[in-house]
């Protein structure tokens, strides 16, 4: 299944072929802010949001009859925000330990 979906997608294949994935590097340029990254990050598991509401929209209007298509987005959609919650517990939590620290 991950190579199904490797091959679906240009981009996947060119981060993981081997020369791919230091052009990838490269074209990446100086590494970016905390702030950048993280706010990057957030816009990625927005649109994911949205892109699983418009297929679901899209699946009760009837034009999408691919109900795996539907639930593959809307499980997608899912992790992203577990995943981004999850980091956002780490992050707090590590605050409050730095607060906690005596000087």
């Amino acid at each position: 299944m991950r190579n199904q979906i490797i091959a679906q997608s240009p981009a996947l294949q060119q981060i993981h072929s081997p020369e791919g994935a230091d052009q990838v590097r490269k074209a990446a340029g100086p590494a970016q802010g905390f702030e950048d990254t993280l706010r990057g990050l957030m816009s990625s598991v927005n649109e994911t949001q949205h892109r699983s509401e418009a297929v679901t929209d899209a699946y009760q209007r009837g034009e999408i009859t691919d109900v795996a298509k539907v639930m593959l987005a809307r499980q997608e959609s899912g992790i992203a925000f577990e995943a981004t919650l999850q980091t956002r517990n780490k992050l707090l939590n590590a605050y409050q330990e730095i607060m906690r620290m005596g000087v």
